[in-house]
C-alpha cells in the first residue's frame, strides 16, 4: 500500500487523468440522458460533447500546465455561451482549475482565475435564466449563491499557497540557522584548538628551557661538584621525558605553520596556583569552598594546566550564570592513577548542557574548550545541571607515565 501511495505521489498527472475520465463518463451519461428524454425542451448541441471532453482534459493536465489549462477552461466557458451548451457536470473543472491556479499558478493567473470565477455565474444566469426565480431579487440571490463556490475555490487555493510559502520560509530559516550553528561550532572548536596549542606549546618550551638551564649548570659544576651535576642530569632526564609525552599528545591538534608570538615564555598555571585563583574569585564576591583530598604530588604540565583551566572556566560560568547569593565548591582529588575534579554551584544552573554565553574567552564556548582540553590528555568530562539546582562539572584526568 505504501508503494502505491508513493507511486501516486510521484505521478500526480495519472491521478488527475483518472478523475478526468470519471468526470467525462458522468458528463457523457448526463448529456445522452438529456437527449433521450421525451418532451425535454433542451437538447444539448453537438458542441457540448467536445467542450465536455476539453474541460475534462483541463483536470487531467491542471498540475502540469496550470496557466494554460486556465486559459483553455476560460475559452471553453465562452464556447458554452456561444453554442448554447447549458451548464453541465464537466463545468466542475472550472472550480478545480481555479483552486489549482490559486494554489500553484503565477500571480496573474490567480487574479484571472478569481475574476473569471466571479463572472461565470452571472454570465450563465444571463444566458440561461433560472425558471424558478421570477423576481429580480430572487435572480440576484440565486446568482450570488452560484458565485460562492467559485470564490471559495479561489480562497482555499490561495490559503494553500500562503501556507506552503510560510512552511517553505520556516524550513529555509531552520536550514540556515543549522548551517550557521555548525559553522559557529567549527570556528569555535578551531579557535579553541589553536589557543590550546599555543598554551601547551608554551608548556613544552618551558620544559626545554629548564633542560637547557640544567644542562648549562651541570656542565659548569661537572668537575667541581659531581653530585650537583648528577642531580641536574636527573632533572634534565625527567623534564625531557615529560616534554616528549606532551609532544605526543599534541601531535593530533597542533596546527602546522602556526606563527610564534614574540615575547618571553611564562610558565603556565598549575594546581598549586588554584589557591590564588580561588582567592581572586572570593574577592570578586563568590564564596568558594576548596578542598584537596589525597596526597598531592607532581603532575605532568599538561594535566596541571587542564585542571587549572577547568576550575577557572567553571567558576567564571558560576559568576556569570549562577545569579545572586550563589556559592560554589571545588574538590581536587588525587587518585593513584588520576586526578579528579568536581566543581559545583547552587545557583540557577542551566536549562541545557552547553552554556549559551559563558567562557573565559568571551566566545560563549567554554564547555567546548573544557572538552577539548580534557580530550587532549585522555580524560573524561561530565557537565550538566544538578538535580537539586545549580550546575556540576566533574572531570577525571589520567596520570599517564612519560615514555
Amino acid at each position: 500500500m505504501q508503494r502505491l501511495y508513493d507511486f501516486l505521489r510521484r505521478h500526480p498527472t495519472w491521478v488527475d487523468s483518472f478523475w478526468a475520465v470519471v468526470l467525462f463518463g458522468i458528463c457523457l451519461v448526463g448529456l445522452v440522458a438529456g437527449t433521450s428524454e421525451p418532451g425535454d425542451p433542451y437538447t444539448p448541441p453537438a458542441a457540448a460533447y467536445p467542450i465536455a471532453a476539453v474541460l475534462c482534459l483541463v483536470i487531467a493536465l491542471r498540475r502540469r500546465e496550470p496557466e494554460k489549462m486556465l486559459v483553455l477552461a476560460a475559452v471553453m466557458g465562452v464556447a458554452q455561451l456561444i453554442f448554447n451548451a447549458d451548464v453541465m457536470v464537466a463545468d466542475f473543472a472550472m472550480l478545480v482549475i481555479i483552486y489549482t491556479v490559486a494554489a500553484d499558478g503565477k500571480q496573474w493567473a490567480s487574479r484571472l482565475a478569481l475574476f473569471g470565477g466571479l463572472c461565470a455565474a452571472p454570465l450563465a444566469q444571463l444566458r440561461w435564466p433560472e425558471e424558478g426565480a421570477t423576481s429580480g431579487l430572487g435572480r440576484i440571490l440565486f446568482t450570488i449563491f452560484l458565485v460562492v463556490p467559485f470564490a471559495l475555490a479561489w480562497v482555499l487555493g490561495d490559503s494553500v499557497r500562503t501556507r506552503r510559502a510560510y512552511l517553505a520560509q520556516l524550513e529555509e530559516r531552520a536550514a540556515r540557522l543549522e548551517r550557521e550553528r555548525e559553522a559557529q561550532a567549527k570556528v569555535a572548536v578551531a579557535a579553541e584548538r589553536a589557543r590550546i596549542a599555543r598554551e601547551l606549546h608554551d608548556v613544552v618550551a618551558h620544559n626545554v628551557s629548564v633542560m637547557v638551564v640544567q644542562a648549562d649548570g651541570a656542565n659548569y659544576v661537572l668537575d667541581t661538584a659531581p653530585d650537583q651535576a648528577k642531580k641536574a642530569l636527573e632533572t634534565i632526564s625527567g623534564t625531557g621525558r615529560q616534554a616528549l609525552a606532551e609532544m605526543r599528545r599534541l601531535l593530533g591538534v597542533l596546527r602546522t605553520g602556526e606563527q610564534e608570538e614574540s615575547g618571553e615564555y611564562v610558565p603556565q598555571p598549575d594546581v598549586e596556583q588554584l589557591d590564588e585563583l580561588i582567592e581572586q574569585v572570593r574577592s570578586a564576591g563568590l564564596p568558594v569552598d576548596f578542598k584537596v583530598e589525597g596526597t598531592p604530588r607532581p603532575l605532568p604540565s599538561g594535566v596541571e594546566l587542564t585542571a587549572y583551566r577547568i576550575v577557572q572556566e567553571a567558576l567564571t560560568n558560576t559568576r556569570k550564570h549562577g545569579g545572586p547569593n550563589t556559592g560554589a565548591s571545588v574538590r581536587l582529588v588525587y587518585f593513584d592513577d588520576g586526578l579528579g575534579l568536581l566543581v559545583e554551584d547552587d545557583g540557577r544552573g542551566a536549562a541545557r548542557e552547553l552554556p549559551v554565553d559563558g567562557g573565559i574567552d568571551g566566545q560563549g564556548q567554554g564547555l567546548i574548550g573544557m572538552r577539548e582540553r580534557v580530550g587532549m590528555v585522555g580524560g573524561t568530562l561530565d557537565a550538566g545541571p544538578r538535580p537539586g539546582g545549580g550546575f556540576r562539572i566533574s572531570a577525571l584526568l589520567p596520570l599517564k607515565p612519560a615514555h
